[in-house]
C-alpha cells in the first residue's frame, strides 16, 4: 500500500513539472501580442526623368537609404520625357491623392540644375511632403490640397558632402533632404522659408456654343492612347450619348470615332473615343497604338463639336 500512495506522489511530480514546463514553453513560444505590433515605416515616393539606362536612380536610393535605413522607397516613374516638367507635374497630381498624410515625395524633373532655381521641401495642407525645384512642378498639388509651406534647401546638414555638384542635385541635395524627412526630422531646419513657389500655367479647354477646344497633353505609355485636358463633365455636356459616333479634330486632322465605356467596345485594331480612368476625354486603338497609327504627337490641339441637332 505504501508502494502505491509512493508511486502516486511520484507521478504527480511529474505531472506538476510537465505542466510547468509546458507553460513556459507557451509563454516563449506566444509572446504577449503587444510585442508584435508592427512599426510604421517611413515612405518615400521616387520619380525623376532619369531613365533606366544608368546608375543614377540606384545612386539617389542608396543616398537614401544610407541616411534613412527603415525608409520604404516606392517609384512612380523614372521615364517621364526627359525636361517636361509639365508631364511630371500631371504625373504627380495624379499619384498624391493615394498616399496618406506624411508621406515624402523626391521628385526630380530638373531641367534648372545647377542655375539660381531654388531646390525646396513644399509642405501641403494635406500633411504630405515635396523635395523639388521650384520650377512649377507643384502648381496643381498646391491648388488641390494647399499650401503649407515652404523651405528653401540651403543647410549642408541636409545635403551630402562638402561639394555639391552642378548637374547632380538628385544625387546631393534631393535625395538626402528626403531620407533627413524620413527620420522625421524638423523640416523648417532645412532653410529659410520661401514665400512664394513658381508656378506652371497649363492649357485649359474651352468650352462655347460650339463646342470644346483643348489639347492633346501626353500619352497613356506604353500603350500609345491620347491624353486630353478636356474633363469628362464638359464632353457630356456636348449632349452625346454611349455608342454614338462623334467626329473630332486631332492636330486639325479630322476623325470619327464611336463614344464607347472600354476598349473592347470596337473590334480590335479600331479607333474610339472614350472618358479614362481620371473622367478625361481620350482617343485609343482596341489593342493597338494610336500615336503610332496616326502620327499624333503631344502637345497637339484637339476640338469637339456638340452634338448635331
Amino acid at each position: 500500500m505504501q508502494f502505491l500512495r509512493t508511486r502516486a506522489r511520484v507521478l504527480s511530480f511529474l505531472l506538476l513539472t510537465a505542466l510547468s514546463v509546458a507553460g513556459c514553453a507557451t509563454t516563449a513560444t506566444h509572446p504577449d501580442e503587444s510585442a508584435k505590433k508592427p512599426t510604421t515605416r517611413p515612405t518615400i515616393v521616387f520619380m525623376t526623368d532619369f531613365g533606366v539606362a544608368n546608375d543614377a536612380v540606384a545612386i539617389c536610393k542608396a543616398v537614401m537609404i544610407g541616411i534613412a535605413p527603415d525608409a520604404r522607397i516606392m517609384d512612380i516613374t523614372h521615364l517621364v520625357t526627359p525636361y517636361q516638367i509639365a508631364e511630371a507635374s500631371r504625373l504627380l497630381q495624379g499619384v498624391t491623392p493615394y498616399y496618406p498624410a506624411g508621406t515624402v515625395f523626391v521628385i526630380v524633373v530638373d531641367p534648372g540644375v545647377g542655375t539660381s532655381r531654388k531646390a525646396v521641401i513644399v509642405k501641403t495642407k494635406k500633411g504630405q511632403y515635396f523635395v523639388v525645384p521650384d520650377n512649377g512642378l507643384m502648381t496643381p498639388i498646391v491648388d488641390a490640397d494647399g499650401f503649407d509651406g515652404a523651405r528653401e534647401i540651403t543647410n549642408p546638414a541636409w545635403m551630402i558632402g562638402d561639394k555639391i555638384s552642378s548637374t547632380f542635385h538628385g544625387r546631393d541635395i534631393f535625395s538626402p533632404a528626403g531620407a533627413h524627412l524620413a527620420l522625421g526630422e524638423d523640416w523648417t531646419q532645412a532653410g529659410p522659408a520661401v514665400g512664394e513657389l513658381v508656378r506652371l500655367n497649363p492649357t485649359t479647354a474651352t468650352r462655347d456654343a460650339k463646342g470644346i477646344a483643348g489639347e492633346v497633353i501626353g500619352l497613356d505609355d506604353p500603350f500609345g492612347s491620347l491624353i486630353t485636358n478636356i474633363s469628362g463633365d464638359d464632353f457630356k455636356k456636348l449632349g452625346y450619348a454611349l455608342d454614338e459616333k462623334v467626329t473630332v479634330k486631332i492636330d486639325n486632322k479630322s476623325y470619327t470615332l464611336p463614344y464607347v465605356k472600354t476598349f473592347s467596345g470596337v473590334p480590335v485594331g479600331q479607333p474610339l473615343l472614350y472618358l479614362d480612368s481620371r473622367d478625361r476625354v481620350g482617343f485609343a486603338v482596341n489593342q493597338r497604338d494610336f500615336s503610332k497609327i496616326y502620327k499624333v504627337t503631344p502637345p497637339v490641339p484637339v476640338s469637339i463639336p456638340g452634338k448635331p441637332k
